[in-house]
Order: structure tokens, then sequence, then C-alpha cells
């Protein structure tokens, strides 16, 4: 491939430059670059920075820490931080882990020599600062010349659509002056002035807390008095009518599991005992591995109209809509895979919709009740779901031998000043076999009725019904993986005159195996085989076939025949075998003394030799994959690996990227091998023998951070040592 010629865009470049372009905010196009730009753009703790008044302002993030709000919120562009920096050389700014832990904000050393933890970007516009932005990268090794071009084009775009809407900001407001400022928000003075026009509240929920902010209008709305300008806001049961309350749930356990907009409407009592019609209008926000975290939105009022009279048609809409929390809740947790999927859809889902402050579930394990919740909800609630679990270890051991669903009373006791103000315990029971129990806490003191009870023995058994297939399928796969790990070389044979570093990671689709292979052979004459292969498919099949043709081939090269003709062999084996799966594969011989290398290709990636002069792929004629021709002869080729030359050979798990062409996924690879190579060092430093397993990680890591590996990824490195 000519590296000169002019560099095509892919699709999701441009749909990420067109998301860019219909962006209305600061925040929109902070998220179209999450959401729409390349993999490698992880975006946690990425940022936008906005000129105002002579100072940076710290105007969209995306899982930015609090103290990160607080001490850099304000940035003085004449400073040496990466926001400053980048606006006032007007190029990017590329800081390491190394830097953004411990030598943050100190930037001077060593910008953009890889290692690449932040790419920090100047947003400018005909020559006139907008502002900066920061993003975070997977990138732990060094980052490719094309991807950092690639951001500056972002950049850019980002830059002129941001002029754009601030100069709208200056049409619609000509007395304001000065320098642009940050673009409008919730808080603006635009948007709050037709939002007070309306009579509108507005919210927040945090979905990970469970906390639920409202400003004093939102208080207004419901009847009640604002306890300040912003206050914790009542608890969903306490202000929503009973009757609807299992609708709300219904339409919250919806939106939770999709994502996005919603709307939904519903009564609350007033204090004076008059019923009132509030209009809910929010959205529920994900993060990047599209779990909901966060909701915010608007609340109106206006009088409610009742409609025909008659206690039937409302407890006949009251099951309906109970009937319809349970398909949502339902519908959330078919689509959970393993254990910690439908955990993760417990805890995202169904404990918001509920209303519920805390959920802990609890598995049974050779005959003891294992908490699960913890390892799962994690982080700062790690502690929290142990107490609860110790607190109620007890009383969910005896629900399950009781198999009866236990719930608290109004005026009940708490057992200590820590126990939750309403509870209830489900026994979790699937084809009459204890599956676990599982703990559902309320803020709130709350009364439960025959029809509350009914729906939660419900759930209970849908959710022990989803709880044993996933099990199932955990064991299953668990099983399949020992499969996998049987088929792979334990650990790597000491060969004299190199060294030799490997990695294998496993599909995160369907069974989560698959048919990647490698091998280090010690063959007569003390010459050295490197063999990688990948069968097609990612199921049990596959990793079977791909025993099989390991064995074969490790049984023909060991026999003395040269790659060619132990690919042939080895393609006549796999055309005999009751499959119809084919396999590429790479087979490469060395003389460590000589530095002679022989090799033949079958379908699959040529391998790239890594010395002083870069990174580069090897020249090697190919033939069709394995077991596709059995009666083809491959060619035969030489080349030679210096005295301190490296020799990677890979899957293409380890570089292809959806919605990429593979030929710039390859490319990537080579021109971060090349930045590598050309820091202080060098390909030297793989003479140490902590490097070469250092350089392994490196090109594995951003296969690691993918949230989805559609394929698995099996690379393994051969140094030819210098001495």
């Amino acid at each position: 491939m000519d590296q000169s010629s002019p560099r095509r865009a892919s699709r999701s470049e441009l749909r990420c430059v067109r998301a860019l372009l219909r962006a209305s905010s600061a925040a929109e196009l902070l998220a179209a670059l999450l959401t729409e730009g390349p993999a490698w753009i992880t975006g946690e703790g990425s940022a936008l920075y906005l000129l105002d008044g002579g100072t940076l302002r710290l105007t969209a993030s995306h899982e930015l820490p609090e103290w990160a709000h607080r001490k850099y919120g304000l940035v003085d562009p004449e400073s040496d931080l990466p926001a400053a920096l980048a606006l006032r050389r007007r190029e990017p700014v590329l800081l390491s882990p190394q830097q953004t832990s411990a030598d943050y904000p100190n930037t001077a050393a060593g910008l953009g020599t890889g290692l690449v933890a932040l790419a920090v970007l100047p947003l400018v516009v005909d020559g006139s600062p907008v502002g900066s932005l920061a993003l975070a990268l997977a990138h732990r090794g060094a980052v490719p010349r094309r991807d950092v071009e690639l951001l500056e084009t972002f950049a850019d775009v980002a830059a002129h659509r941001l002029a754009h809407l601030l100069d709208h900001v200056h049409a619609a407001d000509p007395a304001s002056d000065g320098p642009r400022a940050e673009l409008p928000s919730a808080d603006g003075e635009l948007l709050s002035l037709a939002v007070r026009s309306a009579g509108a509240g507005a919210f927040e929920r945090d979905l990970v807390t469970g906390e639920t902010l409202w400003d004093a209008q939102a208080y207004r709305v419901v009847g009640l008095p604002p306890p300040g300008a912003t206050g914790q806001a009542p608890e969903l049961a306490d202000v929503v009518h009973p009757e609807d309350l299992p609708d709300v749930q219904a339409s919250l356990a919806e939106a939770l599991a999709t994502g996005g907009p919603y709307r939904i409407s519903y009564r609350v009592v007033r204090p004076d005992g008059s019923p009132w019609q509030v209009d809910e209008a929010g959205e529920v926000m994900l993060d990047v591995h599209r779990r909901p975290v966060r909701t915010a939105g608007l609340l109106t009022g206006r009088e409610w109209r009742a409609g025909p009279a008659g206690g039937g048609p409302v407890a006949a809409a009251a099951a309906g809509a109970r009937s319809t929390l349970l398909l949502a809740l339902t519908r959330a947790l078919s689509r959970a895979v393993t254990v910690r999927e439908v955990t993760t859809a417990l805890t995202d889902v169904a404990r918001p919709a509920l209303g519920a402050a805390g959920v802990v579930l609890d598995l049974v394990d050779e005959g003891r009740l294992m908490p699960v919740s913890p390892a799962v909800f994690g982080g700062p609630h790690r502690a929290e779901l142990n107490r609860l679990h110790d607190l109620a270890g007890g009383v969910m051991e005896h629900v399950l031998a009781r198999a009866t669903p236990l719930f608290s009373e109004p005026g009940q006791e708490r057992r200590g000043p820590e126990a939750p103000a309403a509870w209830t315990v489900l026994p979790l029971v699937a084809s009459g076999r204890q599956v676990g129990s599982c703990l559902i806490t309320f803020a709130t003191e709350r009364s439960f009725s025959r029809e509350d009870r009914t729906m939660y023995s419900a759930f209970a058994g849908i959710l022990a019904q989803s709880l044993e297939r996933a099990r199932l399928y955990d064991v299953h796969h668990e099983r399949a993986s020992e499969l996998q790990r049987a088929m792979l070389p334990r650990s790597l044979p000491v060969l004299p005159g190199i060294a030799s570093a490997a990695r294998y990671l496993p599909s995160t689709e369907g069974m989560q195996i698959g048919g990647d292979w490698y091998d280090l052979l010690r063959l007569p004459d003390g010459l050295v085989g490197l063999v990688i292969g990948d069968v097609q498919g990612h199921n049990a099949e596959a990793t079977a076939v791909m025993g099989q043709l390991r064995s074969g081939l490790w049984a023909y090269a060991t026999d003395g025949h040269d790659p060619a003709t132990t690919l042939e062999r080895t393609s006549r084996l796999l055309a005999g075998m009751e499959t119809e799966l084919f396999a590429t594969c790479l087979y490469v011989v060395l003389d460590p003394a000589t530095g002679v290398l022989r090799a033949a290709r079958a379908g699959h990636p040529p391998p790239v030799r890594i010395g002083a002069a870069g990174a580069a792929e090897l020249e090697l004629p190919g033939g069709p994959p394995l077991g596709v021709l059995p009666g083809v002869r491959y060619p035969r080729a030489g080349a030679r690996l210096e005295p301190g030359e490296t020799l990677l050979a890979y899957t293409d798990g380890l570089v292809e990227v959806r919605d990429e062409d593979y030929d710039e996924s390859v490319q990537r690879m080579l021109g971060g091998l090349e930045l590598w190579t050309a820091e202080a060092g060098g390909a030297g430093r793989l003479e140490r023998p902590e490097a070469l397993e250092r350089l392994a990680d490196l090109l594995t890591l951003n296969v690691t951070e993918r949230e989805v590996r559609q394929d698995d990824v099996a690379l393994l490195l051969l140094h030819r040592l210098a001495t």
C-alpha cells in the first residue's frame, strides 16, 4: 500500500463529522465525538473548554471526577496546563499516563513521545481562539501520526461548529460584548426564561447513587413547599398517585432499558387532597458502556380531569400497568446472557424503575448463599451492599428455605439505625430448584398492597428463570474456555538465541471462544518454528478443529518438513475432517545462529519485522486458507532476521476495527510501532528480558479496552538476541 497516497475517510469518520455539524451545544459536540468517533477515543475524562472573558471555562465533560471540575473548571490561558498550552501553541498536546498521574500539570517533558493517555487539541477558527478539546484515548503505545491528524480534523470541525453556534448567541443578544462566551446551557438566561415562562420545574436523577434533585419550581408543580433553590426530591412512591405508580414504573423501565428521550404523565395528590396532572419530559443518559447513569428533564402541571367513574376500570388499568412493568422488566432481563449481565439489568433498570434504594442479590453456591451484587454494582457502593448483605443474610436464607416472599410493614421496628425504611426479600426458585434470594430496599417507609406483593412475587419468578438460564450459559462458557486453554500452550519453551512472548484474548461475543492459536516449536538442528493460525468461527467446533490442526501441524513440522510442505499436508488434513470450517495459518522457521527465515503463508496476515529502521510487513507470497483447496502447493519464501530484530505474527482480531478499512487498521499498528521504535532506546530495548512482554501488552491494550471484541486475538513475538 502506498502510504503517500491520499487517505480516504472511512464511513465512521464521515458519520462523526456529520454528527458534529448537527450538534446544537458543547455537550452534544462532545457526545458526538464519543459515540460516533473511532473506538480508540474512550471518552472517560474527556472535556471541552471554551474561551470566556479571557478565561478557559470547562463547558462540557464526560466522567470527569468532581475534584477535576473544582480544580480545573477555570484555566488561565497563560498557564502551563494542557488546555492552555494547546491553545497558545496552536498544536496538539499529548500526555502519557505517567504525566497525567505523576507530572500533571507539568507537561514540559516528553510531549508527543508516545504512551499517550490524553490528547488536548486547540479549537481555532480563522486564527481566532475558541477553546480547547481534551480527549481520553485507548492508546497506551505511541499514537500514529494519522490518528493525530484525524483528531485535528475533528477539532477543526468542532471549532467551526462552536463558532457558528456562538455567533447565533451573540446575534440573539446584541448587547453582549467581549470575547465569545460559553454556549447557553440548562441554567443559561434564554433557556431559564423559557422554562420559567412555561411554569416548568427541572429535575435530575443520579441512577448510580439513587439521588434525585428538584429545583424550587418542581416542588411547586406537585404542590409541595420548596426546601430551597434545589433540594433532594421526595421518593416517587410518595408523590405519584398509587393507581398511577405501576404505569410510571413501567414507562421508566422501558426508558431505562433503551436510553434516550421519554415522556410520561401521572397524577399527584396535593396536600389539600386535590389531584393534579404532571407531565414529565426527560432523557435517560447512557455512559460509554451503554449503561443508564442519569436522567434529567422538566416537570409541568395542569388540572386533572377525571374520566368515567367506577372502580372497575381503575383497578383494571392498575393491573394492566403492573403487567406492563413486568413485561418491561422481562425484556430487560431477557437481553442478559450471563449472570453478571442479569445483575447489571437488575441494578440499572429494575432498581430505579421500582423506586428502590438498593438491591442485593445472593446466589446459591454449593448450598450457601453468596453475594454477587457488590462485584457488579461495585465502586463506592460495594461497602453499602456488603453491609446490607450482612444485615439481611439470615432473613434471605430463611425466606429461601420457606420459598415465600417477606415484606416489611409500616411502623415495623427497624433492626438498627442503618436498617432500610422498607424492604422486601424475594426467594428465587426456578423449576423447583433454589437459585438464590433478592433483597430490595427503599429509602422511605411504604405499605405493600396485595397487588404489589403479587407483582413482586411474579418478578421473583422471572428473575429466577433469567438467573438459571444465565448460570447455565456461564457453566457452558467456562467449560468451553477450559477447552480453549487446554488447546493452547501453557507456556512458551525457552530456546537458545531467541526471546519470545505471546498473548491470547477471546472474543466477547457468542461463547467468547474461538479458533486462534499459536505455537513455538523446538525443531531439529537447533531451528525454531513459529506457528500462528485462525480457524473460522467463535464456537466450540472452531476450538476443537483448532486443536486438531495444532497437533497435526506440530507433527508435520517436527518431522522436518519445510514450511510449504507442512502447510500442504495440514490443508489436506483439514479437508478430510468432518467440518466445513477453513483456517488461515503462517508457519515460519528461523535459524537463530544465522537469522535465516523460511516461511509459508495460507491466507494469513504477513508477519511484521520490528527493528531500528522501524516496522514493516515482510513481503511473503501466500496461498489460499487451509482446507479450501487441499491439492494446492504453497509458495516458499525466505528472508533474514538480523540480531536485535523482532518478528511479530498476529491474527486479524488484533487490528480489525468495526467500520474501518482493514488496511487502514494495519497501517495504524505499523505507525504506532514505528513511533515506539523511535523513542529513547528504540528497538534495542527488546534486549531486556521484560521489554518483550511490555511490547505484547502495548499491542493488545487497545483491544482489551474495546467494549466489544468481535474476534479473538492471538499474537506471537519472536526476538533474535544480539548477543
